[in-house]
């Protein structure tokens, strides 16, 4: 398969992509971009973008970028930052860059930003890889 209909199967079938309303800028091996506009129900009592949702934006992100080589790839470690908050209406951009890719795991970096370039969050993750990516083998509970 190759990397946009990865990207654009894993967003129709990740069901946290689709609650978040994420929209694909862009996928190309080792890499995706995408974004997300902050909504009422995604705040925190603080009022500020509850980091759950910044993370799962950063995390669909690094799977669609880590699984773009056609490979099933799958977390096995996640770390995130958050040096600056996000607030209702504003758009989110998540970038995904392969940092290192081994036969057997992969090492990626994400930043979330505001589209005014302002960091939200720094992401990092490792996956697992496995055989091919193959959307017929993937059912609910695997």
């Amino acid at each position: 398969m190759e990397a946009w209909e990865i990207a654009r199967y894993m967003k129709e079938h990740d069901r946290v992509a689709v609650w978040l309303g994420v929209e694909i800028l862009e996928v190309r091996p080792g890499y995706a971009r995408m974004a997300m506009v902050v909504r009422e129900d995604m705040l925190n009592a603080a009022g500020i973008c509850q980091g759950g949702v910044t993370f799962s934006l950063a995390d669909f992100a690094f799977a669609v970028a880590s699984n773009s080589h056609g490979r099933l790839a799958l977390a096995v470690s996640a770390q995130i930052y958050y040096p600056a908050a996000a607030r209702a209406g504003e758009r989110l951009i998540a970038e995904a860059r392969e940092v290192n890719l081994t036969e057997k795991t992969g090492i990626y970096e994400v930043s979330v930003r505001k589209e005014d370039g302002t960091l939200v969050a720094f992401f990092t993750g490792e996956v697992v890889r496995r055989g091919a990516f193959n959307p017929q083998a993937l059912s609910p509970g695997q």
